[in-house]
């Protein structure tokens, strides 16, 4: 008899029964039938009434038991010092969830509304979970709608893109990634190092780091403003000018900005620096600047840089475009990247996450 599942309170009495029903056919014609054998798997500490004559009053019993209440309260506290820890951190979303349900069981916590205070209790070091799931709730009625409920939102975090990231940035209208290559430099403009559309064919030029540029750290997401830092060269992507001294119309003189202009097009020249003019904004959906979310890999994007004023922060907004023109450098030629005023399909960005941070 050592081998059977015995019974001393530390388990649930509906699982270690149900554990026990699959010996029914060996135990009724032996040991002396099926119910007085199971009596004798239960630890002589608990005391049972005498009048037992089936499994139904059996599993009453044990639930009466002082045991029983504490097997509960004692489950009820590890529910309430559980603590979700992110896959990202070396966190296992499985056996949280498995934890969570299982302990919810042995402690009979079976409404849904205290067990979603549980559950929120349990993602307080993480306010990107702990928002999402409290966005979720209202909808939830059930265990199973409350685990696909977080899953979904675990899902949707592993794809959204932390400030110091690795992505790649596709043209959407020609399928090409924006490029830069160490050391290969622009011929005229600024003569800094110089952006243009590379192949169909991720490479090692087409990798850049994305950091958050918001006044705020956004939980360590991508928001509205980031820079872009490519990966080889550790130089940004920006434009940038030179001042010049202009006459208006009373002869008066005034100094200005003079932004440099890209090699074909004449429009604004991109280049990789190390200057400040390297902050970019999201817009989503052609100029959709209130979007609530974080940015996510695969999100289709504009985006928008500000060609300054001199003596002010303010400026005219601008984009950044590719298009079909090329421009020579030594016998390489290269396909245009530039900056441009007006929206249209030449200015949307795929953003791809190569390497989470």
């Amino acid at each position: 008899m050592n081998y059977f599942p015995k019974y001393d309170g530390n388990i649930h009495p509906d699982e270690w029964i149900n554990d026990i029903i699959k010996y029914y056919n060996m135990w009724e014609g032996s040991y002396g039938g099926f119910l007085i054998t199971v009596k004798s798997l239960i630890n002589p500490n608990i005391i049972l009434p005498t009048e037992i004559n089936d499994l139904v009053k059996l599993r009453d019993a044990l639930k009466k038991d002082i045991t029983f209440t504490t097997f509960k309260n004692l489950n009820k506290r590890k529910l309430q010092s559980l603590e979700y820890k992110s896959e990202r951190d070396g966190g296992d979303t499985l056996k949280f969830l498995t934890d969570f349900r299982n302990l919810c069981y042995n402690s009979e916590i079976n409404d849904i509304e205290e067990q979603k205070k549980y559950f929120i209790k349990a993602l307080s070091n993480y306010y990107y979970f702990l928002s999402n799931f409290g966005k979720r709730m209202n909808n939830i009625s059930s265990m199973n709608e409350l685990i696909k409920e977080f899953e979904e939102i675990v899902m949707d975090e592993s794809n959204t893109i932390r400030s110091g990231s690795i992505v790649a940035l596709k043209h959407v209208a020609t399928g090409k990634y924006l490029t830069s290559i160490e050391g290969l430099y622009y011929a005229t403009g600024s003569k800094n190092q110089l952006v243009s559309m590379g192949s169909s064919i991720l490479d090692s030029n087409a990798l850049w780091k994305i950091y958050n540029c918001d006044n705020n750290n956004n939980n360590g997401f991508i928001k509205t403003n980031l820079c872009l830092e490519h990966k080889i060269s550790k130089y940004c992507l920006g434009i940038c000018h030179q001042i010049v001294i202009h006459q208006n119309h009373q002869s008066q003189y005034q100094n200005q900005y003079q932004y440099h202009k890209s090699p074909s097009s004449n429009h604004t020249e991109v280049n990789c620096n190390n200057g400040s003019e390297t902050i970019w904004k999201i817009c989503y959906d052609s100029g959709l600047e209130n979007y609530e979310g974080y940015l996510k890999s695969n999100d289709i994007v504009n985006l928008s840089i500000i060609k300054k004023r001199y003596g002010t922060q303010d400026g005219q907004v601008e984009f950044l475009c590719s298009h079909d023109a090329q421009f020579t450098i030594g016998s390489d030629t290269f396909q245009e990247v530039f900056c441009n005023e007006r929206l249209g399909e030449n200015d949307e960005w795929c953003v791809e996450l190569i390497k989470q941070a």
